[in-house]
């Protein structure tokens, strides 16, 4: 039986994020597993709980199979390069902050429809008619909640469950994106996967928000704001990364945000001003510590394991 925590290999598949970022290729294996999720919804989609859960259970059951199959490959040499590179493939964090510097770039040269055009990259809301000062609200405020997703969540799975961590991480938070959200058709189909995104994200958006206040610039605030507001987003794990980063930047986030059409009033939290222009890439620069400072946490984590168990 091979040993699920490798320390090596996490450590290489972050390095290898850093390196290569995650290619905008059809061939990426999100991009593969998302077009499988695609048709697989075809093939049984009716507008119910069960019927949803029933694909989430084959999608997720089927990417951690692979997981522990891949993890079984012979060899110790080979297990630390299938760790490495199932590493690489779910992790998003380069990426991620690369998108918040695009953006900054283009609010800061003024250029609102670039900025529009690019902010479907991090979220879901309706860039059409935002300004300025909301187009750099709604950047802040994803950086801070897919610090956790793209790169605190599947590091923190890696370093306890190995590959088939990795995978079926991905998968869930794959399938949320995917059919998660509340719409006329993804009301009932979505529910499992959303609920399911919910569990699989409960202690790594809580661990985010402890490392935004152990690396922030302002570690005081980011605690007490966290403590204080975390719990106000609707979503049980988002808030926690919010009014982390809310505290750690002396800004307010929360408001209004609009969805396809459909308009949130979301509480604020915080106690400084609205984040402006400015704030991106102090927000970017927060996302790149708290991913660095996750990652030796988890190769930490997978190195103390795999000695407990060779003991």
């Amino acid at each position: 039986m091979p040993i699920w925590y490798d320390p090596l290999g996490l450590a290489l598949g972050v390095a290898l994020d850093r390196l290569v970022a995650d290619p905008q290729s059809p061939a990426h294996p999100v991009a593969l597993f998302g077009r499988a999720a695609g048709r697989l919804e075809t093939a049984l989609y009716r507008d119910e709980r069960p019927r949803g859960a029933v694909h989430v259970v084959i999608c997720v059951g089927s990417a951690a199979a692979l997981g522990v199959l891949a993890q079984r490959v012979p060899g110790r040499a080979a297990r630390t390069a299938v760790t490495a590179v199932a590493t690489w493939a779910v992790l998003g964090g380069t990426t991620l902050a690369r998108e918040g510097a695009y953006l900054a770039d283009a609010l800061e040269h003024g250029d609102l429809e670039r900025a529009r055009a690019r902010l479907p990259h991090l979220c879901g809301r309706d860039p059409s008619r935002l300004e300025a000062p909301e187009l750099a609200r709604a950047t802040v405020e994803s950086l801070a909640e897919n610090t956790s997703d793209a790169v605190v969540a599947p590091l923190f799975w890696g370093a306890v469950a190995g590959v088939p961590g990795l995978l079926a991480y991905r998968a869930v938070n794959t399938l949320d994106a995917m059919i998660g959200h509340r719409s006329p058709r993804y009301e009932r189909f979505g529910w499992a996967a959303a609920k399911l995104d919910d569990v699989a994200n409960y202690v790594p958006a809580r661990l985010t928000g402890l490392l935004t206040v152990l690396t922030g610039p302002d570690p005081r605030q980011a605690l007490a704001v966290l403590r204080r507001d975390g719990h106000r987003h609707p979503s049980p794990n988002a808030g926690r990364c919010e009014a982390a980063f809310a505290g750690a930047l002396g800004v307010t986030l929360g408001g209004k945000n609009v969805y396809g059409g459909r308009t949130e009033n979301r509480p604020t939290m915080g106690d400084g001003p609205k984040p402006g222009v400015k704030d991106i890439r102090r927000a970017v620069r927060l996302t790149r510590a708290v991913s660095l400072a996750a990652a030796g946490t988890a190769i930490i984590t997978a190195w103390a394991l795999r000695r407990a168990i060779v003991r």
